[in-house]
C-alpha cells in the first residue's frame, strides 16, 4: 500500500510535535499514572476520573497530533482527528458525564493481561522507540501519540464494564488496524502491540458473551 509521505516526513512530523507541545508529554504520563492508579482505587469518582483522563488524551491526540501536525503530509489526519474526538466525546459524555462506565482492577488472567497492556502503553512502547526505532524528537509519546495511547485505552476497556462495550472500543479497534501497519510499512515495531492490544480485548469480549449465554444446566432440587 503506498503512502502519501515518506519515512522520513513521517518522523519529522513528530519531532516537529514533540517539540512543539513539551512539556505536555510530561503531564500526559502523569495522567497515564493516575489513570493507572485509580483502578485500584475505592473513591467514588474513580471512574469519572478514568474517562475524563481518556477524553484529554484523546482530544489531544485528534487535535493536536492529526490536525494540527499530521494533516500538513496527510489529508487522511483530518478524518483521523475527527475519530479521535468521537471516542474523547464518547469517554467523556458516558464516562465522566453520566458515569455509566465502571473500571476496576479485577483479578485473574484477564486482571493480568490488562495490566501487561497498560505497562507496555506507558513504558516499553515509548522506550522501544527511544532505543531501536528513534530518538526524540522523533519518538512517538504515551498519551500524547495515537498509537501508544489507543493500546493504553484498550488496556483499560479490558477492565470496563459498560452495557455496550462495542461501542467504547469501536475506534480504538479500528485505530488498531490503522495504526498496527505502521510496523510493517514505516519501520515502527513497538505499533505490533496495537495489533496484540486488539485481539486480547476481542478474546475477552467474545469470552464474556459466551459466558453471558452459556445456558444454565443445572435443576433444582427435587426436579
Amino acid at each position: 500500500m503506498a503512502l502519501p509521505f515518506t519515512r522520513p516526513e513521517f518522523l519529522q512530523v513528530f519531532a516537529d510535535y514533540n517539540e512543539g507541545i513539551w512539556p505536555l508529554q510530561v503531564v500526559a504520563g502523569l495522567l497515564g499514572v493516575i489513570a493507572l492508579a485509580s483502578l485500584f482505587s475505592n473513591s467514588r469518582i474513580a471512574d469519572r476520573v478514568i474517562a475524563g483522563i481518556l477524553a484529554v488524551l484523546w482530544s489531544v491526540t485528534g487535535i493536536g497530533y492529526h490536525w494540527l501536525f499530521f494533516s500538513s503530509i496527510s489529508p487522511a489526519a483530518y478524518i483521523f482527528g475527527a475519530l479521535f474526538l468521537i471516542a474523547a466525546c464518547i469517554f467523556l459524555v458516558e464516562g465522566t458525564v453520566r458515569n455509566r462506565i465502571r473500571f476496576r482492577f479485577v483479578r485473574g488472567i484477564r486482571g493480568w493481561a490488562a495490566l501487561l497492556v497498560l505497562t507496555y502503553s506507558l513504558i516499553v512502547y515509548p522506550l522501544m522507540g527511544l532505543a531501536i526505532t528513534h530518538p526524540y524528537p522523533e519518538t512517538p509519546l504515551f498519551g500524547v501519540a495515537p498509537c501508544p495511547t489507543v493500546i493504553f485505552s484498550l488496556g483499560l476497556l479490558l477492565l470496563a464494564a459498560y452495557r455496550r462495550p462495542l461501542l467504547l472500543a469501536a475506534v480504538p479497534l479500528l485505530w488498531a488496524g490503522i495504526g498496527g501497519s505502521a510496523a510493517f510499512l514505516l519501520g515502527v515495531p513497538q505499533d505490533l502491540g496495537l495489533l496484540v492490544a486488539a485481539l486480547i480485548w476481542l478474546a475477552g469480549w467474545i469470552h464474556q458473551r459466551l459466558v453471558i449465554r452459556q445456558p444454565t444446566t443445572g435443576r433444582a432440587p427435587g426436579q
